[in-house]
């Protein structure tokens, strides 16, 4: 009864490791896609045009919309994946973005935040099952 239970035990931890280790990986893609995209693309300065205000029971949250102009010219607008409240930024707040010009839908404010928080988000979700699972079989190993 008791090696069934470690076997269990083992591959359960051994599926933590591994979801963890994915995570981990998906992070570091996260993050050299992010540096990819400063070194290739081109900065520009953005201003906030407007905010979108989404209505919740818990309160209100505000999303940046910016406008720049690409390299040809061409008006853009971007609509940033993260709401806030407060507001991050004010109606007519410049800030600097990055853009691919083949492909004006990838856009990223240049800042800790806009550049990395899938990097730091997956890696706060990797830790603790590289941690429970790699614990478990250094643990049974040494």
């Amino acid at each position: 009864m008791t090696r069934i239970k470690h076997k269990t035990a083992m591959i359960l931890y051994a599926i933590l490791l591994l979801f963890g280790l994915a995570l981990g990986v998906w992070a570091i893609s996260q993050y050299h896609n992010s540096n990819y995209l400063v070194r290739t693309g081109t900065i520009t300065e953005a201003t906030v045009s407007d905010l979108l205000v989404n209505y919740d029971s818990d309160g209100n949250t505000y999303t940046p919309v910016f406008s720049y102009i690409d390299k040809k010219k061409t008006p853009r607008t971007f609509t940033s994946s993260i709401s806030s409240s407060p507001a991050p930024y004010d109606v007519g707040e410049k800030v600097k973005v990055v853009y691919n010009p083949e492909d004006f839908k990838e856009v990223k404010v240049v800042s800790y935040w806009g550049l990395y928080r899938w990097t730091i988000i997956l890696l706060c979700i990797a830790a603790p099952f590289v941690i429970i699972g790699g614990g478990y079989f250094y643990y049974w190993w040494r």
